[in-house]
C-alpha cells in the first residue's frame, strides 16, 4: 500500500494512524460546507479562514469520535482505527444505501474508484435521528488496506 499524499493535511501518518482511531478527511473540492467543523467539539478540524477551503484537521486533538462522519454531504470523511488488532483495522464509513449491511454480516470493502479491495466484516451500525439518512458502518479490515476502502457493496440474494 502507498502512502497517501496529501498537501492539505488531511491524511493522518502512519505514526499517528498507530496511537488510536483517527478521522481521515479526503475533501477536495472547495465548495462552501463546513458541517465537519460544526460536528467537531474538540477543535480538531481547524477554523474555517473561508467557508471555501478545504478542512484541515490537527491530528493532535482528534480521538476518532467520528461525529463528523454523518454529517459530511459529500460522504468524504472516514475514521480509521489501525490499533483494532494485530491484523486488522477498523474503518468508519458513511453509508447511504440499501439494503444497510446488519452486524456481523460480510460486506465488499472497496476503494476510492468503486473497485473491490478485500472482504470486510460488519462490525456495527449506527442509525440515529440525528445523522438523517447517512448510517455510519463500522467495517473490520485486513490493517494493510485500512487507507484504501472508502466504501462498502452489500449484496443479497441474487440479481
Amino acid at each position: 500500500m502507498a502512502e497517501i499524499k496529501n498537501e492539505c493535511n488531511q491524511i493522518p501518518d502512519k505514526n499517528r494512524r498507530s496511537k488510536g482511531p483517527v478521522v481521515v478527511i479526503e475533501c477536495f473540492q472547495e465548495i462552501p460546507c463546513n458541517p465537519c467543523y460544526e460536528a467537531c467539539n474538540r477543535g480538531a478540524i481547524q477554523t474555517f479562514s473561508n467557508i471555501n477551503n478545504l478542512p484541515r484537521v490537527d491530528f493532535n486533538k482528534c480521538n476518532g469520535c467520528g461525529r463528523c462522519i454523518p454529517v459530511c454531504p459529500g460522504l468524504a470523511i472516514f475514521v480509521v482505527d489501525e490499533t483494532w488488532k494485530e491484523d486488522f483495522a477498523i474503518v468508519r464509513v458513511p453509508y447511504e444505501f440499501l439494503p444497510i449491511p446488519k452486524k456481523g454480516e460480510y460486506v465488499k470493502g472497496l476503494s476510492r474508484d468503486g473497485s473491490e479491495v478485500c472482504d470486510a466484516k460488519v462490525i456495527k451500525v449506527e442509525s440515529a435521528k440525528r445523522h438523517d439518512k447517512t448510517c455510519v458502518i463500522w467495517i473490520e479490515v485486513p490493517k494493510d488496506f485500512s487507507m484504501d476502502v472508502r466504501h462498502i457493496h452489500v449484496r443479497r440474494g441474487s440479481i
